[in-house]
């Protein structure tokens, strides 16, 4: 293995029954890197973190994180590991500090190492001003910081962490990332799951998983760059003042979608709030072409303009070609 390769996965399989939860998984996370899982439910993507965590082991293939082999030599990958399950795993009934306390004794950290570490990841994770408040009275936001400092008490190479915001609120995703931030610039390298596309974005690269496959791996620019043509975005809006029953939002998107995918040039198009998004072989020529078909349907292209593709386009795109 490549010294500088920290994850290392090779058709990576797990079955559970007839289904296929991981399906031949194969990657490489370079030192330093935060690299991002991103996908819907049910994508895999908590399966095969358990399995290159060393927690689950494999149908088939193999996996080693930090040089060592996550079946045979999983206690070994557990030392150098830090692990953050997707539900909160802490103990309610003990406090912030007893939480800390308790993950510091299974890592065999003690002493005055234990009391640097734990005022250090208290004032990293913003917690210090609640040691003593039992864990189950937290909100959702610090109980995903105090599960993060208890993986962190034994300064571990590799961070696993598994859809780590997911029910929290925007400000601390924000807080969140901005300490997953601070470790990628210190060297940790990070693995995390998500579903959100904006996550997606702060990743060094990020593997797009569907249904058990990984269905492309690169940064997140030349992912953006991957899509084929160019991206139009406009607003449906009814031609007439009044509106009346071609007034409908829902109606008019679902009317202007379906102009806009039998219209020559068009290669894709997606429906995002009150906006539809044509990907198109060429925004100049197909522009005005889209305009004029949706004026003659009584609809218009409100705000019709060409935009950067997103990752949530990127994504959406990739699963349906690829």
């Amino acid at each position: 293995m490549d010294s500088d390769v920290v994850i290392q996965a090779e058709r990576l399989t797990r079955r559970f029954g007839p289904v296929t939860a991981v399906n031949e998984l194969s990657l490489a996370v370079r030192r330093g890197e935060i690299f991002g899982l991103v996908g819907p439910d049910g994508a895999g993507k908590t399966t095969a973190i358990r399995m290159l965590a060393g927690v689950m082991a494999p149908t088939g293939g193999r996996a080693a994180v930090a040089g060592f082999d996550t079946v045979r030599q999983a206690e070994a990958v557990k030392r150098r590991i830090g692990y953050m399950a997707q539900q909160f795993s802490l103990y309610g009934d003990l406090s912030v500090q007893e939480n800390l306390d308790f993950y510091a004794d299974l890592f065999g950290v003690r002493g005055a190492e234990r009391r640097q570490r734990s005022q250090r990841l208290l004032r990293f994770a913003r917690l210090e001003a609640f040691t003593d408040r039992r864990a189950a009275a937290l909100s959702g936001g610090m109980k995903k910081k105090l599960a993060l400092a208890c993986a962190l008490i034994h300064q571990p190479e590799v961070l696993f962490l598994d859809e780590p915001t997911t029910g929290v609120d925007p400000v601390s995703r924000r807080e969140f990332w901005d300490i997953l931030a601070e470790l990628h610039v210190a060297g940790v390298t990070i693995l995390v799951s998500t579903p959100y596309m904006d996550e997606a974005e702060r990743c060094s690269r990020v593997g797009l998983m569907y249904a058990g496959r990984l269905l492309v791996c690169d940064t997140p620019d030349a992912l953006r760059a991957s899509i084929p043509g160019h991206l139009l975005a406009f607003r449906p809006q009814p031609l007439d003042a009044a509106g009346g029953p071609s007034g409908s939002s829902i109606g008019l998107i679902r009317r202007a979608e379906t102009v806009a995918v039998g219209l020559p040039g068009v290669l894709e198009v997606q429906a995002y709030g009150d906006l539809v998004h044509v990907f198109v072989d060429d925004a100049e020529r197909r522009g005005p072409e889209l305009a004029a078909a949706l004026a003659t349907h009584g609809v218009q292209a409100a705000d019709l303009r060409r935009v950067q593709p997103r990752m949530e386009q990127a994504f959406t795109w990739l699963i349906r070609h690829l």
